[in-house]
């Protein structure tokens, strides 16, 4: 299971790179929506890294061509996350490629691992079954439905 979840440090990153943006494209296209050239090179950024990753640091990876002014970053990164390409991960003030098919509202948990920073997402399941029915009894609508777990990834374990 860790394996889906956190890739493997020698994992065929081309392959994976390549299937999540053509599920970008193909998700962008049945919205109407395009996925233009910097929105695609801030989703390619985001997807090399498996790590969260800033503004400030997306505009240093995108600077070897011209360097894109903070708010066409975060233009993209907007239109990225309303489209379910890219999660933030707020304690860390950054964003991260979504490379499972889910749902804008499906509750997401995050494990993030402390020694090499990357992110591993996997689905909520019964626990949030849980938070939504409580959630509801509640009367409340959660605007992000994301679950961020700090812990040790599988592959920092083995080292």
């Amino acid at each position: 299971m860790s394996r889906t979840i956190f890739p493997a440090p020698d994992h065929d990153h081309k392959r994976c790179t390549n299937a999540a943006i053509a599920h970008a494209e193909a998700h962008c296209a049945a919205r109407a929506q395009r996925l233009t050239p910097m929105r695609r090179q801030v989703l390619e950024t985001l997807l090399e890294s498996h790590k969260p990753l800033g503004a400030y640091e997306i505009i240093e990876h995108l600077a070897h061509e011209d360097r894109p002014a903070p708010i066409t970053v975060y233009r993209a990164l907007n239109f990225l996350k309303d489209n379910g390409l890219v999660h933030r991960i707020e304690s860390r003030n950054a964003f991260v490629a979504c490379v499972h098919n889910h749902e804008c509202d499906d509750i997401v948990v995050f494990l993030i691992c402390e020694r090499c920073g990357t992110v591993g997402e996997a689905p909520g399941g019964t626990a949030a079954k849980a938070l939504e029915t409580a959630a509801r009894a509640a009367g409340f609508v959660p605007k992000s439905p994301l679950i961020e777990i700090a812990g040790i990834c599988s592959h920092c374990r083995k080292r």
